[in-house]
C-alpha cells in the first residue's frame, strides 16, 4: 500500500479499514431495518385506521339491520294485536280478566238446553251484529271512567224510601235484550215463580193463596244489589258456556254504582263496590229467576212438607194454609230463614207480615180473603180520582207516579180489569170516555 501511494512512507500507519467497512455495512443493515420497521409500522398504523373504519361501518350497517328488524317485528306485532283485538278480547279490566283465554265451552250441555254455542268474543258480537270492539267497550270494567252505559235515577216506593233504577243506554240495552231473547228466556224458572215470566203475573201469583186462613210475606232485602257478577258468570258457566263466553255475559248483565264527579270541569264516575245486577236493565228480572230456581225449589218444598203453598213474586215470597197446618207457621218461619240464607240472601224482618183473614189479607199487592180484589181503599181513591178528572179536567190531576195523568189511569183500570174483570170494565168504560173528550179538546 506504501508501495502505491495509499499508505505514507513515515508515520503511523493506519488500521486496518475492514473494520470500518464492516461497521459501516452494519450501520447501513441497521439503516435498512429501520427504515422497513418504520415501513412496517406506518402501514400498520393506516391498516389499524381502516380496520377501525370498517368496524365501525359494520357496527352502524348492523345497527340499522336492527334497527329495521325491530320496526318491522314492532309493526307486525301491531298488526297482529289488530287483527286479534278484531277477533278476540284479551282484556275486559282489573279482575275479571282471568278466563279470557278459556274458550271450551260443553255444546252437548247448550244444546241440552236449546242455547246457541257462543264460546268465544267473535262468536258473540257476530251474533249480537257488533264489532268485537265494541263488545269490549260495553263489556269493559272500569274502576273510573269519563263515559257511563246507564242513567241513574231514584224512585220512590210504595212502601217508603227510594229504589235506584239503572237504565242501560240503546247499545248496551239492545246487548241485555239479545241476551235476554237468545239465551234467558228459553231456559225454563220454577212453577213457584211468578215475576216477569211469560204468561205468569202478581194475579197468577195471588190466586193460589185465596181464601186462605193465613198468609206469611216475606220479603229479600236489597235483593238485585244482593246478585253479583261472580254469580251472574257461573251461571252462564252452569249452562255450558266457556269461561270467556261467561266473563263477557255476566259484565254485559251486571254493574257497579258509581258516584259521579267533576274535576277540571270534566266528569268522571268512579264504581263504588262491586258488580252486581242493575235494577232497569231488561235481562235482571230473567236471571234473578234463573238463579232463584234452586231457592224456589228448597221453599216449595218445605211449604209441601208443612201443608203450605208458596209462590214468589221478585223479591216478595208468600206462604199460605188453612186447619191443622196453621201448628207449622214456627217451622216455615225458621226454616225460610235458613234456607234464604244458605241460598246468598237476606230476609228484610222488617216486612215480613202474617196476615190471618179476619183481617184483609194481601198478596203483592192484591187482596186474597175470599176472591181476587183490589183494597177498598185503593178504589176509592180512583174512583174519586176520574170523577174529579170529569168534573174539573186533567190540570193539576195525578195518579201514582207517572207524569201522564191519562197513561196512567188507563193503566190502573186495565189493572183492576185483570184483577176483577166486573169493577175493571166500568173503570174501562170510564177511562175511554176522558179520552175521548180530553183528546177531542187538545185536537
Amino acid at each position: 500500500m506504501i508501495r502505491h501511494g495509499f499508505w505514507p512512507a513515515e508515520g503511523t500507519i493506519p488500521e486496518d479499514p475492514a473494520n470500518e467497512i464492516r461497521r459501516m455495512g452494519e450501520i447501513r443493515r441497521e439503516i435498512q431495518q429501520l427504515r422497513q420497521e418504520s415501513s412496517r409500522l406506518g402501514n400498520e398504523k393506516a391498516l389499524q385506521k381502516q380496520m377501525l373504519k370498517q368496524r365501525l361501518q359494520e357496527s352502524r350497517r348492523k345497527q340499522q339491520e336492527t334497527k329495521e328488524r325491530r320496526e318491522k317485528e314492532r309493526l307486525e306485532r301491531a298488526a297482529a294485536w289488530q287483527q286479534k283485538k278484531q277477533q278476540d278480547i284479551v282484556y275486559l279490566g282489573e279482575g275479571v280478566s282471568g278466563g279470557l283465554n278459556h274458550t271450551q265451552g260443553n255444546d252437548e250441555r247448550l244444546a241440552s238446553y236449546g242455547l246457541p254455542p257462543h264460546h268465544t268474543a267473535a262468536e258473540i258480537a257476530t251474533a249480537m251484529g257488533i264489532s268485537v270492539g265494541k263488545l269490549r267497550f260495553l263489556a269493559f270494567n272500569r274502576k273510573t271512567s269519563t263515559i257511563s252505559h246507564y242513567i241513574r235515577f231514584k224512585m220512590p216506593k210504595k212502601t217508603g224510601g227510594e229504589r235506584l233504577i239503572s237504565a242501560p243506554m240503546p247499545h248496551l240495552k239492545q246487548a241485555q235484550q239479545w241476551i235476554l231473547t237468545n239465551i234467558l228466556e228459553k231456559l225454563e224458572v220454577d212453577n213457584a215463580a211468578h215475576g216477569f215470566c211469560q204468561g205468569r203475573s202478581i194475579v197468577t201469583n195471588a190466586t193460589p193463596h185465596v181464601g186462605a186462613d193465613v198468609i206469611i210475606n216475606f220479603d229479600l232485602k236489597d235483593f238485585f244489589p244482593s246478585i253479583s257478577y261472580p254469580r251472574v258468570k257461573g251461571l252462564f258457566q252452569s249452562w255450558g258456556y266457556s269461561e270467556a263466553a261467561a266473563t263477557i255475559f255476566g259484565l254485559l248483565c251486571t254493574a257497579s254504582e258509581v258516584e259521579e264527579l267533576e274535576l277540571d270541569g270534566k266528569n268522571y264516575y268512579v264504581a263504588l263496590g262491586e258488580r252486581h245486577l242493575p235494577q232497569g236493565s231488561p235481562a235482571s228480572p230473567a236471571i234473578t229467576n234463573l238463579l232463584c230456581r234452586r231457592l224456589d225449589r228448597r221453599l216449595s218444598a218445605i211449604a209441601a212438607n208443612f201443608g203450605f203453598t208458596y209462590t214468589r213474586y221478585a223479591d216478595d215470597l208468600t206462604f199460605s194454609a188453612s186447619g191443622d197446618n196453621l201448628r207449622h207457621i214456627c217451622n216455615i218461619l225458621k226454616n225460610t230463614e235458613s234456607i234464604v240464607t244458605h241460598e246468598g240472601f237476606t230476609i228484610n224482618h222488617k216486612k215480613t207480615r202474617i196476615l190471618r183473614n179476619s183481617r184483609q189479607q194481601e198478596v203483592t199487592g192484591i187482596v186474597v180473603n175470599d176472591k181476587l180484589n183490589l183494597s177498598q181503599k185503593t178504589l176509592k181513591n180512583f174512583r174519586a180520582t176520574l170523577y174529579q178528572i170529569e168534573k174539573d179536567g186533567l190540570e193539576g190531576k195525578k195518579w201514582g207516579n207517572s207524569s201522564n195523568i191519562l197513561a196512567a189511569i188507563t193503566g190502573f183500570a186495565n189493572f183492576v180489569a185483570m184483577v176483577n174483570p166486573e169493577k175493571g170494565l166500568k173503570f174501562q168504560k170510564q177511562v175511554r170516555k176522558i179520552k175521548k173528550k180530553y183528546r177531542t179538546k187538545n185536537q
